[in-house]
């Protein structure tokens, strides 16, 4: 690989590092997840920016719309998220650079393995690198007689100050690399004089500071027998979101000596073996299988997506930044953050659906944080209660609105749309007992959302609630030829508030048992319920123009980009489920419109744009849209290590590596064959022509119910099914369902299955089910 969007992603969650294929020597570029520029946030100060609100919700009402896009800065802050940093990148020289041959590189993706093969004249070398979640470590194997002699890698350090030393000691020889992160990066797209700035204070007594955390690296070679073999550790001096963090260098890389040492002592097959449980215990919970020719890199985008998203996300780490855990650059592209306004929600879509729940733990992780330090966000910007969160957050949980334009920096509506992640869980949780802790865990996150939501909902001239002010998430509209971005009501504000205080209601109503002791502020869940109820009654609807087609913005309004690649005026179609075929045909129509003209202007030109273009495909029942957004992705937006790519002729390379289009395109090929949101598990709604037989395995439904099914010709030929908690299945499927016989666990014809229509082309076969149960549905 001759640029790092080319090279092969390996990681444990936290440990990262991006390979590029070297033939004799390897470059690794180096991440650890809570390496972050900056420290935690100092509070506000100055006045109180919500006093401007009267009189820009006044701008809103009377269409004064420039005058409500200058008030809107009023609302900014001053500062700025932070950047995710890389660590740095390893040269090791393993073997003669001259006379290779016969060159090879894969990624086993079911292996989380990475090697390079390749003929030197003295004979045949192989280097095998793993990550291990259980060790913590990375282990690379440089195995033939064609391996060099032992050499300490060069270290490549992107920080200014960092140190390091290189030592031998018994047969090992030792690297240690320590030094701190940038106090301050400003995003890329911000001009600074000095957009990154290094502390020079020295640690308190205790070894933190203020800003600038410590990191560690430590790298042992070793010989192994006729190779040799290398171990790396690394560790950051991160304490917590609120923690002043870290910088006793010595004292990380002691942790990570210690991780290097105990690695030592295992064989590498021992240590590859335990690697190798670890992973397979989260990626082969789902399978699927399609025909080999015509639809293999289908196949294997499908399963490098839930790769990528286990190597990048585990119980414990930080929640995925818009490069995983994968990024080279100091000031990397928008910050290498979490880009609130669609990025971080598109990483975990798949997960509950591909049975990766426990992955997606940071990301409620940093859902509960955002909860408590978006507080202070919603009273000073808003005079509000609850919590806000804007357009980006970071390590440190940034929340305010940044000084950018309003179309992207003052969209407040983040909370929302990452609570929606918690209530899904909720959803697919597979006992009951399970749904408790989950609503348990849900509760604070959407009591905070809602409580924000109620306060920012205002009454329109007609007398229905609407959110003011509002924006549509980095698009602007043309009024009498002005370029305007704040009004009232935006699509996407009234399906998030909708979609929240909905969830929040449900949730109080359905109880927590005794989960969350202490919480101060459940004492009010009911009342507050009660207001999000009323608020309910009188929520104006999202609106449809005069062409059919959905609107973005309250009213008609001229789109400045007609082609914009975000489609946020579709979030209750997909990823929200208000819009579907069978419940609102009107506004799922309306949704085919909108989406037809985002498209016909050019829409899908990001790699996570056209992943949600299939999302919204398969949820429309669009085969030929489905199989045009697989086409563009892999053959046009894809990297050749199939990398999600942003293309971007500013940057290097003309393209930014973005993460979420690989983890959108899971969820959305897992939507062509399995849904689950309409009140029935609907099998094969739309199968791409090419996937002309397959079988899918292991998919979790909302309901609790996990399904494997097989298909030919566009009909199923067999279906299991295991039911979760409830007292009743219903599936949906191709046709009228005649032929398909329902059988229990033991074989037994299942009585009582009522066949019913559903939408055109298709029919529901319903049951009564016992919790827990499996059913089987065979064609006759």
């Amino acid at each position: 690989a001759t640029r790092f969007v080319d090279g092969f992603p390996l990681g444990n969650g936290s440990l990262g590092a991006v390979l590029r294929g070297g033939a004799g020597e390897e470059h690794l570029d180096l991440n650890v997840d809570t390496l972050w520029s900056g420290g935690p946030l100092p509070p506000a100060t100055g006045p109180a920016p919500h006093l401007l609100l009267p009189e820009l919700r006044a701008a809103v009402a009377a269409g004064d719309f420039p005058r409500a896009d200058e008030l809107a800065r009023g609302l900014q802050g001053p500062g700025w998220s932070q950047s995710y940093q890389p660590l740095g990148a390893l040269d090791w020289a393993y073997a003669p650079a001259g006379g290779a041959s016969g060159y090879r590189r894969e990624l086993d993706v079911a292996e989380a393995l990475a090697s390079t093969a390749f003929d030197t004249p003295a004979g045949p070398v192989r280097l095998e690198t793993f990550v291990s979640a259980p060790d913590a470590v990375l282990v690379a194997t440089a195995t033939g007689p064609g391996t060099a002699a032992v050499v300490a890698p060069r270290w490549d350090s992107p920080h200014a100050g960092a140190d390091v030393r290189q030592e031998e000691a018994g047969g090992v020889s030792w690297t240690t690399v320590t030094g701190r992160a940038p106090a301050h990066v400003t995003p890329n797209y911000v001009e600074d004089a000095d957009p990154v700035r290094y502390a020079d204070d020295e640690p308190d007594a205790d070894g933190t500071v203020a800003a600038g955390t410590g990191y560690a690296v430590v790298v042992a070679v070793q010989r192994d027998g006729d190779g040799q073999r290398l171990i790396a550790a690394a560790v950051s001096g991160f304490r917590g979101a609120t923690q002043r963090p870290s910088a006793d260098v010595e004292a990380l890389a002691a942790q990570a000596r210690t991780l290097v040492e105990a690695a030592l002592t295992q064989p590498t097959a021992v240590l590859r073996a335990r690697h190798r449980e670890e992973h397979r215990g989260y990626f082969d919970r789902v399978d699927l299988q399609l025909p080999p020719d015509a639809a293999a890199a289908a196949e294997f985008f499908w399963h490098y997506g839930r790769y990528l998203l286990i190597s990048s996300s585990r119980p414990g780490t930080q929640a995925a930044t818009l490069q995983g855990i994968w990024n080279a650059d100091v000031r990397p592209a928008w910050s290498c953050n979490y880009t609130t306004n669609i990025n971080v929600e598109m990483n975990y879509w798949p997960a509950e659906a591909v049975a990766l729940a426990d992955v997606a733990e940071p990301l409620f992780d940093l859902a509960a944080d955002l909860a408590v330090q978006g507080r202070a966000t919603a009273a000073r910007v808003y005079g509000a209660a609850g919590s806000a969160v804007h357009h980006n957050t970071d390590v440190w949980r940034f929340s305010t609105p940044v000084p950018g334009d309003p179309c992207w920096a003052n969209w407040p509506s983040a909370l929302p749309w990452i609570a929606a992640h918690l209530s899904s869980h909720v959803e697919h949780c597979a006992d009951a007992d399970e749904a408790r802790r989950a609503r348990s865990r849900a509760l604070p996150v959407l009591r905070a959302a809602s409580a924000f939501a109620l306060d920012v909902l205002v009454p329109d001239a007609d007398g229905a609630l609407v959110v003011s002010p509002s924006t549509s998430p980095e698009h602007a509209f043309l009024l009498d030829g002005r370029r305007a971005v704040v009004s009232a009501g935006t699509a996407m504000d009234q399906e998030l508030v909708r979609e929240v205080l909905t969830s929040f209601a449900t949730t109080v109503a359905a109880g927590t048992g005794d989960a969350r002791p202490g919480d101060p502020d459940a004492a009010g869940d009911e009342a507050l319920a009660a207001r999000a109820r009323t608020a309910l009654d009188a929520l104006r609807p999202v609106a449809t123009g005069a062409d059919g087609a959905l609107l973005e913005w309250a009213q008609e309004r001229v789109p400045q980009e007609v082609g914009h690649r975000h489609v946020s005026h579709l979030y209750g179609l997909y990823p929200g489920t208000r819009i579907t075929e069978q419940g609102t045909p009107a506004d799922f129509e309306a949704a085919r419109r909108a989406l037809r003209s985002r498209i016909d202007g050019g829409s899908g030109y990001t790699g996570w744009s056209q992943a949600w273009i299939l999302c919204l495909a398969a949820r429309l029942r669009d085969t030929g849209l489905a199989e045009r957004s697989l086409d563009v992705l892999l053959d046009d937006l894809t990297s050749d290590s199939l990398l999600d790519l942003h293309p971007h002729g500013d940057w290097p390379g003309g393209s930014v590596f973005q993460i979420d289009g690989n983890f959108g395109a899971v969820a959305g090929m897992t939507e062509l064959l399995v849904q689950s949101h309409d009140g029935a598990i609907a099998l094969l709604r739309t199968v791409p022509r090419a996937w002309s037989s397959g079988r899918v395995r292991g998919i979790r439904c909302r309901g609790g119910a996990r399904v494997d099914v097989a298909w030919s010709g566009g009909a199923a030929t067999e279906v299991v099914v295991v039911n979760g908690p409830g007292e009743h299945l219903v599936l949906e499927v191709p046709g009228t369902g005649a032929g398909l016989s329902v059988q229990d666990g033991s074989g037994a014809a299942v009585g009582g299955v009522e066949v019913t229509g559903s939408v055109p082309g298709r029919s529901r076969l319903s049951w009564p089910a016992a919790a827990g149960a499996t059913y089987r549905l065979t064609a006759a």
